[in-house]
């Protein structure tokens, strides 16, 4: 049994060496298959290009509409004589043909709505870069909750081999004599310990790369070889909430809200239109053999008619409905404003926390290496001192597991202060 758990420690620390160089996962690369994968960000970026297409420049608002209008219609009884406009009682086919064009000359709607799809297109990408900084600091989060767990795995690792090498001594030292066997069976219990962790650890070390990758929207058949690394370069700025993707989206959400009301109180203003209209007719009467009419074509040609014009619409009244909205607008705009300044807060908030806690990791990363320092010396003194028969297995055991407590506690005090940094960097709006 033990030295079958022995080969597949082996195995494991070989797979770190070998496939993790092969099938290793930096936070860089996690972060580049999260985005390129992400349904939410593909979701947002459909919605930029959806505003843009919605979008339409002034020059665009200004373009004629166009529009072309024919009908035939049969009239029975008492009808209209189009060739005299008087009222005959005939039955008639009348065939009618419409061309329209209009083009407002001066719109302030279609300026302030022109500004307004503008300033969307920037809010659905201010929008997409919130989703995309969010969606960051969750991989991020999820990758160093797995590194941590890697990281005590390989420290759990080490030391195993060392329990392995004292548990093959004592049952030497069993077999000649030298030791009671007690020490055999507390030795075998330390082991036994020391297995249900390090299993433990491998599983709950599964389970995050399970979910990071699910996360990542990363399909991987072979998870369990994944090495995530635990270096990055450390680029961290002076605390800055300018740059953050929120506070962005909240100033576009203020200017858009403003863009509202100016798009209301166009209401309230003159439009200047100009039109043209061509239009002909052609009539037959029916069952008249005896009446006589031109043919299609030259009716059609006679009966020509064109209409120019401009078009002045003035609101004068419209019972104060208007007004009201134009006063929602207002206090929305006054809402969005409250919005930015609270962003700002949140943000600055989250900065303080965050730079807190990598001054405290730093503060604390003296105090663990003079503990791993003491845990280390400790350890190879009760080495020697199990050894010698002067402290039982016991004993020795709980000295290893502060060493390795202290191990991992530096570790990841270390790990922490680069998770800060990262946490910090993201919030400033930064890519990495």
């Amino acid at each position: 049994m033990n030295k079958k758990v022995f080969f597949l420690v082996f195995i494991y620390t070989l797979c770190f060496s070998v496939f993790g160089q092969e099938n290793s996962w930096p936070l860089q690369k996690c972060i580049y298959e999260a985005m390129k994968n992400s349904i939410d960000i593909k979701i947002s970026q459909l919605q930029v290009k959806k505003s843009q297409k919605l979008h339409n420049s002034i020059a665009n608002q200004m373009l004629p509409a166009i529009s072309f209008t024919g009908n035939q219609s049969y009239n029975f009884g008492s009808t209209i004589d189009p060739s005299t406009n008087g009222r005959v009682s005939s039955n008639i086919q009348n065939d009618n043909f419409f061309l329209n064009a209009q083009m407002n000359l001066i719109d302030f709607k279609n300026f302030a709505m022109a500004q307004k799809t503008k300033i969307d297109i920037e809010k659905a990408k201010a929008d997409l870069a919130v989703i995309e900084n969010e969606y960051q600091l969750q991989i991020v989060e999820s990758y160093y909750q797995a590194l941590f767990t890697q990281e005590l795995l390989k420290i759990q690792n080490e030391q195993f081999k060392n329990a392995q090498f004292n548990l093959n001594r004592v049952q030497k030292e069993v077999e000649i004599g030298s030791k009671p066997k007690s020490d055999l069976y507390d030795m075998q219990l330390s082991f036994a310990q020391e297995e249900i962790r390090i299993l433990q650890a491998e599983q709950l070390f599964l389970i995050q790369k399970k979910q990071l990758f699910q996360l990542m929207n990363v399909e991987n058949l072979s998870i369990a070889e994944v090495f995530l690394e635990n270096f990055i370069d450390k680029n961290t700025a002076k605390n800055s909430v300018e740059n953050n993707p929120k506070i962005r989206a909240a100033e576009l959400g203020y200017q858009s809200s403003l863009k509202d009301t100016k798009l209301e109180r166009a209401n309230n203003l003159p439009t200047l239109t100009t039109f043209y209209g061509f239009s002909t007719f052609y009539y037959k009467p029916l069952n008249q053999p005896d009446v006589v009419v031109d043919n299609f074509n030259k009716q059609v040609s006679d009966n020509k008619n064109h209409q120019l014009g401009l078009q002045l619409s003035v609101p004068i009244f419209n019972g104060f409905r208007n007004n009201r909205r134009v006063s929602a607008t207002k206090i929305e705009a006054e809402k969005s404003k409250l919005v930015i300044e609270q962003e700002k807060l949140k943000v600055k908030n989250q900065i303080d926390i965050e730079t807190q806690n990598k001054v405290n990791f730093e503060q604390l990363e003296k105090k663990l290496e003079e503990m791993k320092t003491f845990a280390d010396a400790s350890f190879r003194t009760s080495q020697s001192k199990y050894a010698s028969g002067v402290i039982d297995a016991i004993v020795f055991s709980a000295v290893k597991n502060q060493l390795l407590s202290a191990e991992y506690d530096l570790l990841k005090n270390q790990l922490q202060i680069q998770f800060a940094d990262i946490k910090i960097n993201l919030i400033q709006g930064k890519v990495l």
